[in-house]
């Protein structure tokens, strides 16, 4: 299965434009030979902060889109075209309050999946989302066949917890739309949540100036005949670019019947402490 990351500049607070520019790089994936896409975090608005004067903020709500809507149709009339698995990132209109949205869309054009981030920015601006129920894992077909998915986005990659619970619940592949720095700390988050869940983990983040590119999928398959290995399968630059990355699900699902990591081993009557309210 071929991955595309979109590692580019979206414009801030304009979808339309950003539509344009998505659909385009669906367009150039599919060129690539790619099987699925993804996008960095808030691709619909480019991660335009919500102001914090009341028209400001109103004018920004606005902007908010259903899953029904029509910027997210058009992806889904993309997908369904180019026969691309696509994930893309938006404010999504919601009954409780706006959400930090990723859709999870087939090759046939359907949505499998709507994850709303749970672990939001709430010492920021982010705090005028409302967090997402939890993390879930869906069935997608590709080009490539099917593989189980599953959506943390940016700072859920900072929470253990969120990979592990996907990897639980069977996912094969975690992907993170991204928007912030990516350190070499971050990137090796990325790498052991891969490696201690035995699942392929995939990051798109945006490029220079305003982030740092380094978009990245390992795919966790971290030993070969008992000796270590390196899984890292892309590690991009800062630069403006369509990050190309080939995962060998047939060698994951193999992997993953022998693996000690992930569930295989886990005393989950030891962990009470996990799911304790902590008060701040």
């Amino acid at each position: 299965m071929r991955l595309a990351l979109v590692q580019s500049a979206a414009s801030p607070g304009d979808p339309q434009e950003n539509l344009r520019r998505g659909l385009a790089l669906c367009e150039e994936a599919k060129a690539g030979g790619a099987d699925l896409v993804v996008f960095p975090e808030l691709w619909q608005t480019g991660y335009a902060p919500c102001p914090g004067d009341a028209a400001g903020g109103q004018r920004w709500r606005d902007q908010a889109t259903s899953v029904d809507g029509p910027w997210l149709g058009a992806f889904r009339a993309a997908a369904r075209r180019l026969r691309l698995a696509v994930v893309t990132t938006f404010v999504e209109a919601h009954s409780t309050g706006p959400g930090n949205a990723a859709a999870v869309i087939d090759a046939a054009g359907r949505v499998t999946d709507v994850y709303r981030k749970v672990h939001v920015c709430d010492f920021g601006w982010e705090r005028v989302f409302t967090p997402g129920p939890g993390f879930t894992v869906s069935t997608v077909r590709t080009a490539a066949g099917p593989v189980r998915l599953g959506v943390i986005i940016c700072f859920d990659r900072e929470q253990p917890e969120a990979c592990r619970a996907l990897a639980l619940d069977g996912a094969e592949l975690v992907v993170c739309p991204n928007a912030s720095l990516l350190c070499d700390d971050r990137i090796g988050q990325v790498r052991t949540r891969a490696f201690e869940n035995s699942v392929a983990v995939a990051v798109a983040n945006y490029p220079l100036p305003r982030m740092n590119g380094r978009s990245c999928l390992f795919d966790g398959r971290a030993v070969h005949r008992n000796r270590p290995r390196d899984h890292t399968v892309a590690l991009a630059d800062g630069r403006s670019r369509l990050v190309l990355a080939d995962l060998d699900l047939a060698a994951l699902r193999e992997y993953r019947t022998g693996s000690i990591w992930g569930a295989a081993h886990r005393r989950p009557t030891a962990y009470a402490s996990l799911t304790r309210e902590v008060v701040r």
